[in-house]
């Protein structure tokens, strides 16, 4: 049994950890670049780069702290910004690591990465937006760029807690510009959306990623409990 909960129980159960100091970017960041490498082991050690599609917020943090670890140990990444800006710390780190970043305006060069990458990591939005359209702009188009050709290509696909565009809660999906993917990797706790149609149709497989939330978990009540 698989136990689902909303983004703002899972916030509530961060809360004291964040305030006690723990470092939980850092701890989800190890285990995503970890169930990379898994992905690229499975995937027969494919060549080219492992790409990243970088939010604005946390989850382009966990996302290019999973990179920085990557690159530091030798794996080809590129960052592909999808906003003006990106998590600072996260970005010194992969900078500093040796990650090479395709500025948004630059659409040439993240239609290159596309069509060569090992594998992409899906690290645009995070359980703070349900707003419909949730990508716009530049993250919008450059996800609808990556669709045909991952399909195409058959390139997998790491989602960062859950694919950019699902509701987190109720698992609907209010625009299909959404990149379906391979793996989704959630921290914390299981987001209720990742159990439900049609989001449970873009996560691919899930895997939790324990933050040490038990004991405030235990005191909800999830949304959904599935099978």
């Amino acid at each position: 049994m698989v136990a689902g909960y909303s983004a703002a129980q899972v916030r509530a159960a961060e809360a004291p950890h964040l305030a006690a100091g723990e470092p939980l970017m850092q701890r989800a960041a190890a285990a995503l670049a970890s169930w990379i490498r898994r992905e690229l082991a499975d995937a027969g050690a494919p060549r080219g780069p492992v790409v990243l599609l970088v939010g604005a917020g946390d989850n382009g943090g966990d996302a290019l702290f999973a990179g920085a670890e990557l690159s530091a140990a030798g794996v080809e990444v590129v960052g592909v910004a999808t906003a003006e800006r990106m998590h600072a710390a996260g970005r010194a780190a992969a900078a500093e690591a040796g990650v090479r970043f395709v500025e948004p305006g630059d659409p040439d060069a993240a239609a290159a990465a596309f069509e060569s990458a090992a594998l992409v990591v899906d690290g645009i939005l995070g359980t703070g937006t349900s707003s419909a359209p949730a990508l716009r702009g530049p993250a919008r188009e450059l996800v609808s760029m990556a669709i045909p050709v991952v399909a195409r290509r058959g390139t997998p696909v790491v989602a960062v807690d859950l694919p950019s565009g699902i509701h987190p809660d109720d698992g609907t999906v209010p625009d299909p510009t959404v990149l379906p993917a391979t793996l989704t990797v959630t921290f914390g706790a299981v987001k209720a959306g990742l159990l439900r149609r049609p989001a449970a149709d873009y996560a691919g497989r899930v895997e939790l990623v324990d933050l040490g939330l038990g004991d405030e978990l235990a005191a909800m009540t999830p949304l959904i409990v599935s099978d």
